[in-house]
Order: structure tokens, then sequence, then C-alpha cells
């Protein structure tokens, strides 16, 4: 690889890293290419990228991005993904995958400025989807104001009702 190459791997690396709102590190030391190009193939479908990299490009290109709080990981065989919409995609493919193949280790994640260790990644990937979390919201959003409608036409009902057993109670007096 000449230098020019090298040079256009970095800029559209440096692009993408600072797009980019998860980015996580794993190890793919062991994995065969069936099973790596599997791994691509399910993140692909869920606009993940995933990509194997030269430590010293990817240093060079975090420089000035999120990514670069991580810099001191970029040892040994190295893999990125990189979501630009949905940060819980990532963290949830790359996890049920580690769990099916052991050889699979996450190292660390940066998003939105954070560093995330393999805790929190793993929280991050028990998260439900965005869809589901935009439905979950859009329920709620949607339950207040039909209970609080519900509410205030019990108001003309109940007023009725205090106001027709004060008629029952002068009558009988």
């Amino acid at each position: 690889m000449n230098l020019t190459e090298k040079k256009n791997i970095v800029e559209q690396l440096h692009d993408n890293l600072s797009r980019s709102t998860t980015v996580i590190l794993s190890d793919y030391k062991g994995l065969d290419v069936s099973i790596i190009n599997d791994l691509r193939r399910k993140l692909r479908e869920s606009d993940v990228e995933f990509k194997v990299v030269k430590n010293t490009l990817l240093g060079i290109a975090s420089q000035d991005t999120d990514v670069s709080l991580i810099k001191d990981y970029f040892k040994g065989p190295n893999a990125i993904a990189l979501s630009f919409d949905d940060p819980v995609a990532p963290a949830k493919i790359l996890s049920e995958f580690a769990e099916k193949h052991e050889k699979l280790e996450i190292k660390v994640g940066v998003m939105n400025g954070k560093v995330l260790d393999l805790s929190a990644i793993k929280a991050l990937s028990s998260l439900p989807s965005r869809e589901v979390l935009l439905a979950q919201v859009l329920s709620a959003m949607n339950g207040v104001p039909t209970a609080f409608v519900r509410a205030l036409s019990n108001v003309p009902e109940r007023l009725l009702n205090v106001l027709q057993a004060i008629k029952d109670k002068k009558e009988a007096a």
C-alpha cells in the first residue's frame, strides 16, 4: 500500500469517525473469514459499518475525534463498528455475536464523547431498539392527554350526580 492510498484511507476513516455516534472496538483474532463476513452482513443490515483497520492508520484517523479517547486500546488485531444513526445497534449485534463466538472480544467503545467499557456496552445492548423506544415514548405521550380527557369528561357527570342527590334530599325533606 503506497502513501497516497494510506492518506485516502485515513481521510475516509477520519470522516466516518467524525460522523459516527457510536464506535465499538473489538478483537477478531481467531475468527475465520466466513464468520467475519456473517458478522459484517448482520451489521450492514442495521446500517453499521465494520472495518478492520491497521492500528497506526486508526490512530492517525482518530485525531480530533471522540475515538481518540480510546487510543490506548489500539493494540493487536482490531476491528471497529461504526454506527451513524442507531447507537444501540452495534452494541446489540456485537454482544449477541460475541456470546455465540467466544473468540470475538469486545474491548471498548465511544458514544457521544463518552468511553464505554464492556459492562456499559452490555447495558447498551440490553436496551430496546430505537423504534421500540420511540413507540414507548409516543405511547406515554398519547396516554397522558387521553387520561386527562377521560378525567375531564367525568366532571360534568359527577356534578349532575351531586345535583341530583341534593334535589332528592330536598324533595324528601
